[in-house]
């Protein structure tokens, strides 16, 4: 694996995880 995919996939897991954050908390 590159590092550039690593970066990429963890930016994308994290990105996503907050904005099901804010949905569940009503923010969006």
């Amino acid at each position: 694996m590159s590092t550039r995919f690593l970066l990429t996939g963890g930016a994308g897991f994290i990105g996503s995880h907050i904005v099901k954050r804010l949905v569940g908390e009503g923010a969006v």
